[in-house]
Order: C-alpha cells, then sequence, then structure tokens
C-alpha cells in the first residue's frame, strides 16, 4: 500500500504540470491571435469626449477597421519604433470617421471626420466649411438639447458633400472660436480633420500646439465603422451597476456615416 502510494507521486505530479503546461500554451495561442486581429483587422476604442457628437457620444464602444489605410507602426499598440510608412497605403476619402495617434504625442488617440486631403484648401467662414472653394452645403435641421451638457441647446446641421455623402454636426451659434478662419493648405502626406461637433472640438483648425493640427498619414490608425455598444455618459468599472443602469441599447449596433 505504501509502495503503491508512493509511485503515485510522480505521476500524479507529472500529469498536473502537463495540463498547466497545455492550459498556458492554449492562453498563449488564444492572446497571440486576438493581438494578430487586433492589429490587422479590426480594434475597439470608447469615445471619452464629446468632439464628435452627435455621431458619437460619451460612452460608446466602436469598432475600428485596420485594413482600410494599410498598415504603419500606429497600427500596433503602443507604437513601437519602426520604420516610417505604410503597407499596402491606401488614402482616406473625404467624410471618413478616421481614428488617428495625436501628432504632438502619439500616446494620445483621437477621433475626427476627415475633411481636406493633401492640396486641398480648406476654410471655414460663418460655420460654413469649403474645400477648393466649394462650400460643403449645410441644412439646418432645428434645436435639440446637447447630450454632453443637459440644459445647452444646440443647432443641429445636415452637412452634404459634393458626392452626396451627408452626416449631422452641432452648431452653438454665430462668432465661435473656429466659426471663421485663414485658408488651410494641406500639405503633401497629411490631412485635415474637425469634430462633428463644431464649437466644441480642437481639431485641424488649432496647430498641433493648441489642437490637432495637420494629420501624417503614417499617424492614421483606422477607419471607425460602427458602435457596438454603448453606456450613457460611461460606465464606471468599479461601480459595476453602471454597466447596467448606464447601458443604452438604442445606440447599439449602429453604422457611422
Amino acid at each position: 500500500m505504501t509502495a503503491s502510494t508512493h509511485d503515485a507521486g510522480p505521476a500524479a505530479a507529472k500529469s498536473l504540470a502537463a495540463e498547466v503546461a497545455d492550459t498556458l500554451k492554449t492562453v498563449g495561442v488564444a492572446l497571440l491571435i486576438a493581438l494578430v486581429l487586433r492589429v490587422i483587422l479590426f480594434q475597439p476604442y470608447t469615445i471619452p469626449t464629446a468632439s464628435m457628437e452627435p455621431a458619437l457620444l460619451t460612452g460608446d464602444y466602436i469598432i475600428v477597421s485596420k485594413f482600410d489605410y494599410g498598415w504603419s507602426r500606429h497600427s500596433i499598440p503602443f507604437s513601437p519604433p519602426l520604420p516610417a510608412g505604410r503597407v499596402m497605403g491606401k488614402p482616406p476619402q473625404r467624410g471618413d470617421v478616421v481614428v488617428f495617434k495625436l501628432p504632438r504625442d502619439v500616446r494620445e488617440t483621437y477621433i475626427k471626420r476627415l475633411i481636406g486631403l493633401p492640396g486641398d484648401r480648406v476654410q471655414v467662414v460663418g460655420g460654413t466649411v469649403s474645400v477648393n472653394g466649394v462650400p460643403i452645403a449645410r441644412t439646418p435641421l432645428g434645436p435639440v438639447e446637447d447630450p454632453g451638457e443637459p440644459g445647452l441647446t444646440v443647432t443641429r446641421e445636415q452637412e452634404t458633400k459634393p458626392n452626396g455623402h451627408t452626416y449631422t454636426t452641432f452648431d452653438r451659434g454665430p462668432g465661435r472660436a473656429g466659426d471663421d478662419t485663414e485658408v488651410y493648405v494641406v500639405p503633401e502626406g497629411r490631412y485635415f480633420v474637425m469634430g462633428d461637433n463644431r464649437d466644441n472640438s480642437l481639431d485641424s483648425r488649432w496647430p498641433s500646439e493648441v489642437g490637432v493640427g495637420f494629420v501624417p498619414a503614417d499617424n492614421l490608425v483606422g477607419k471607425a465603422r460602427f458602435i457596438l455598444l454603448s453606456w450613457r455618459g460611461g460606465a464606471e468599472i468599479f461601480q459595476p451597476w453602471t454597466w447596467v443602469t448606464r447601458f443604452d441599447p438604442d445606440r447599439a449596433f449602429q453604422a457611422l456615416r
């Protein structure tokens, strides 16, 4: 009886070690697959600010596709110091909602709407955006309460690009900072972006030391595709009840325009 018990010990330990090794291997493979998918195909982001209202609200959880514009070092988490340039790079289109690394600090990730391509001349006059001398048509849709600032009334404006692409912006009225600008000539290899919440967005209208400035092509992370889930005002990680009480099912699975 004693000999039998003695013999079972090493075998049991070996079996346990093998089971632990198999578990670690499975977890490692799963993490590797998740990392590859995150780098090559899709990446989730949470919206922390109101600069892209009404398209995106604070607390929206969005999915960004990586393959639309090709890949650069900023497609990889933590932006490792790899050579400049994009692999299989493809240019974005005016009107795309793009995610990018902030030029002055690549640790920060921003999301805005792309307004100007390299070589474009962009200007804002009286709140109306013009690209290459052609104003983007604006249609007032009426007043609404700003979802990010209860009690604040803003005007919804539908903007229609020459190619027929439409989206909605917020306007707080005339005479605001950024409503009247100089003519910006977008340099080669860079882009001009603006937030849809026009009077509550630091974007390419301001130099990179203050706002965004021109966005280098390498800094593009991907194209925002759709809202997967949403929590009104955001959920608190250490307050799990907010995951339920603030959940907004009406915004789930909405495609971005």
